[in-house]
């Protein structure tokens, strides 16, 4: 008889998973709130501050730098010396060399409209509208504008351009200052180096403008357009136009977050990135080993469980596949076993047979003897059941009285003759309780397993013939009236 799969009723797993999953949804929580928790502190503050820190430092200069240039265009120097003619460029030379040391500037610059010159503290040079490299004077001149910002990329200069005007408002030329970004660029390395975060500015076009010497994201130069960075294709997608805010976007299976800084007076925005995985790979280490302690406990704590309640679960087992009172396979056990009967009879086109057994008046030796007699003739009839079968034929106590045997491999007329076997050894069998002598006898039903039969079918024709066995006088063997084959052995009667 196939025995049943321990591990398939065991606790253990029940309890590893019970424990596993406590453990491991400690852990992922845990893991989780932190991530969350890092995740808003990068959004929230780590990457705004950074951007706070580079575009104040930017606003600093801008106005310092307007305030300069305004006060070029104000200056009654200035505005002397154009009254007089320009008449001499060495006096306007010096002014803005003065204005270049003092204010620490890249240079320093007046443009006169009157004799369309261009004066630096080193040289003058005349102005034509045609000539590109102008342009922006006469543009200037044409907008109307008290001042304004011009960045050139390709020198990393910021100028501020101020209108100079006479008494009478009239357009007198432009005064202005320049400085260079490098003391940006080296606030953006020290930035990127210290906190692990990428730092860059982009221009209306979506270019880069300027970002540390090693680059911007991906390492792309400056004047690279974003679309053109493969890191930035989830960005892209997610901002076809730039906006100020925060952000997260996928790159390489990384998660990235971004903060958005508009710089209006450049015309810019200053992009501030971190990759979260720089962050999270202290918690996620921290994880692992939460992780492990878990496996580690749970482990023991399944082991020694393991070890205590073995026998109790070989226990559990038998009282859920056997009779306590006989050790014969109960109602549970046999269908599971018989199923696979059926299934191997099929397969091997063989033979099944069934008998269903009743103690005939078994209620009498209940009432006559006590429940103990009763007992006792259950358990000596199942031993005797169990000597006459053979090996390979599965036994049941059914219920009650009641007991079932399913003979493989066999045919009708063998089964029949198997069944009066028993029922002759049951009228044989000396059951003495308490030194009185039980007459005990046993009414048989037989069925065959039909082609297409199933197990069902075949206890209830079993039984139908039990039942004919027990109307036709008791202590005899019945064949299923579906059964056409007859086992000669059979009283007569049925």
């Amino acid at each position: 008889m196939p025995r049943l799969n321990l591990k398939q009723r065991s606790l253990l797993p029940l309890l590893a998973v019970i424990i596993g999953i406590g453990f491991a949804v400690s852990s992922l929580a845990s893991y989780y709130m932190s991530r969350e928790t890092i995740r808003k502190g990068i959004i929230g503050v780590e990457l705004p501050l950074t951007a706070d820190v580079i575009s104040g430092e930017i606003q600093k200069d801008l106005v310092r730098l307007v305030q300069v240039s305004s006060a070029m265009a104000q200056d009654p120097f200035v505005l002397d010396w154009l009254d007089h003619g320009e008449a001499n460029p060495a006096l306007i030379s010096r002014y803005l060399q003065a204005i270049q040391q003092r204010y620490d500037t890249s240079t320093a610059f007046f443009a006169s409209r009157v004799s369309e010159t261009y004066y630096t503290d080193t040289s003058a040079q005349t102005m034509q509208p045609s000539d590109t490299a102008d342009g922006w004077f006469y543009r200037f001149e044409q907008s109307g504008l008290p001042w304004e910002i011009v960045v050139d990329v390709s020198r990393l200069t910021m100028f501020i351009n101020y209108r100079v005007l006479g008494a009478g408002g009239e357009f007198l030329g432009v005064a202005g200052v320049g400085l260079t970004l490098e003391r940006v660029v080296e606030l953006i390395d020290t930035y990127q180096r210290r906190f692990q975060r990428n730092i860059y500015f982009v221009d209306a076009r979506r270019r880069i403008a300027m970002s540390g010497q090693h680059g911007g994201p991906d390492g792309a130069a400056r004047g690279t357009a974003l679309a053109d960075v493969p890191g930035l294709a989830d960005l892209n997608r997610q901002l076809p136009q730039l906006r100020p805010g925060s952000f997260a976007y996928e790159s390489g299976g990384a998660q990235h977050f971004i903060n958005i800084r508009d710089i209006p007076e450049l015309g810019w925005f200053l992009m501030v990135e971190k990759q979260e995985s720089s962050v999270m790979a202290p918690v996620r280490r921290a994880l692992w080993i939460n992780l492990l302690i878990c496996f580690s406990v749970t482990a023991t704590v399944l082991s020694l469980v393991g070890l205590i309640s073995r026998r109790y679960l070989q226990r559990i087992e038998t009282m859920a596949t056997h009779d306590a009172l006989t050790g014969l396979l109960n109602r549970h056990g046999f269908a599971l076993v018989a199923g696979q009967a059926i299934l191997e009879t099929r397969r091997q086109q063989g033979s099944l047979c069934a008998v269903i057994l009743d103690l005939d008046h078994f209620k009498q030796f209940n009432d006559r003897h006590g429940h103990l007699a009763g007992d006792f003739v259950l358990r000596h009839f199942a031993q005797l059941l169990s000597r006459q079968i053979r090996q390979s034929d599965l036994v049941s106590r059914w219920g009650g009285e009641e007991f079932v045997v399913l003979f493989k491999d066999t045919d009708f007329a063998t089964a029949a003759s198997l069944a009066e076997r028993v029922r002759a050894a049951t009228e044989a069998e000396l059951f003495n309780y308490d030194g009185t002598r039980l007459e005990v006898t046993v009414s048989i039903g037989a069925a065959r397993l039909a082609p297409k039969g199933t197990l069902e079918q075949m206890l209830r024709e079993a039984d139908e013939a039990l039942y004919r066995a027990k109307n036709s006088g008791r202590n005899r063997v019945c064949l299923a009236a579906a059964t056409h084959e007859t086992a000669g052995t059979a009283p007569s009667g049925c």
